[in-house]
């Protein structure tokens, strides 16, 4: 059977363990809306299930999880003139990260390799979150003129000190080290130890708990780059503003300073000024329900009114130039009153019915 013609989620379980494994490795198993439908229905199955007590959600292939949604069709469907048809995708996508978050039984998530944007989505908000020395975590969406979603506004918001605006605005890549520091991840266990755990999961002969389990494999992080330069980065991005945050960056001594200086001149202005604006009311939310709403109305903000969606996926996933003409073009450009505009934005229907 060819990649084209498998499942593209496959869902089986054993053991008291149901197992959830997105399987489109050739595009490191980024998601669709047919792959969400297919998560969420898995979970609902699992969860009256009274035979499974576990969940496992991994990925199919040794580049990723999950490299994120597969975002080259919410393009099409804009230029064709259906931005507000995007809205199911995200609808399908946040309820089934709200349902992870809040399932009653424990879920266990494999983030080895790469795992950003939507992988982060499903395995960010799982119980037990574990990376390995291959793992790659980011939230990369100001890189495509768009807004970290899927709840990682929320993630990112209760990261040490001023780590979240960092990550979301310049979409660093973390390695499990910085994704245990900055709490989107719990356990770093070795790759070649997942098919010890998966069994173990499977097998056990004791009520463990998964985290009693995944204890038995953990290894202690080395040190965190995120943590080392915490100081540098709590005084430059706690500024107002991203162009404030940039002056702040160019007057830094630390070669990662410059790093980002560089890194946020190629991204979206209005996207890095929306994105400031949400972690920091995200902050401010009660629960990743409140986020994911807030998320939601950001994302059709910026399909229904903002060009730098469509120009930043072209540039990144069609094209691949990687060279996107941003409207506006600098961070000083951007209006003063933009991302509150953002944060207002009602969509048509509703996230939660």
């Amino acid at each position: 059977m060819t990649e084209q013609e498998a499942p593209t989620v496959l869902v089986r379980a054993q053991g008291g363990l149901g197992r959830i494994t997105l399987n489109r490795p050739r595009a490191i198993n980024a998601l669709n809306v047919d792959m969400l439908r297919a998560v969420g229905e898995a979970l609902e199955q699992f969860r009256d299930d009274p035979s499974v007590d576990i969940v496992l959600l991994d990925g199919e292939g040794d580049r990723g999880f999950c490299a994120g949604g597969d975002v080259r069709s919410l393009r099409e469907m804009i230029l064709a003139g259906h931005a507000d048809d995007t809205g199911e995708f995200f609808r399908v996508e946040y309820n089934v990260n709200d349902m992870i978050a809040e399932y009653p039984k424990p879920i266990v998530a494999f983030g080895d390799g790469v795992t950003m944007g939507g992988g982060i989505g499903l395995a960010g908000h799982a119980s037990v979150r574990v990376v390995t020395e291959r793992s790659r975590l980011a939230m990369p969406e100001t890189r495509i003129g768009l807004t970290p979603d899927v709840g990682g506004s929320w993630l990112l918001a209760h990261a040490p000190g001023r780590i979240g605006e960092y990550l979301a605005l310049t979409g660093a890549v973390m390695d499990a080290s910085d994704a245990i520091y900055a709490g989107l991840a719990d356990h770093l266990v070795p790759s070649k130890s997942l098919p010890a755990l998966l069994d173990a999961l499977e097998t056990r002969a004791d009520p463990s708990t998964p985290n009693e389990l995944v204890l038995l494999f953990d290894e202690t992080a080395g040190p965190s780059a995120l943590e080392a330069a915490q100081p540098w980065i709590d005084e430059v991005f706690s500024a107002d503003t991203v162009s404030e945050i940039v002056q702040r960056l160019e007057a830094r001594p630390e070669p990662e300073a410059s790093h980002a200086v560089a890194t946020m001149a190629e991204l979206s202005p209005t996207s890095m000024a929306v994105t400031l604006a949400a972690v920091r009311a995200a902050r401010e939310l009660p629960d990743l329900r409140a986020a994911l709403a807030q998320e939601y109305g950001l994302v059709l903000w910026f399909a229904n009114t903002q060009p730098d969606l469509v120009e930043g996926i072209r540039a990144q996933l069609v094209d691949k130039d990687r060279s996107p003409t941003w409207q506006p073009a600098s961070n000083d450009e951007v209006g003063a009153g933009v991302a509150a505009s953002a944060l207002a934005y009602m969509p048509h229907v509703p996230l939660w019915s």
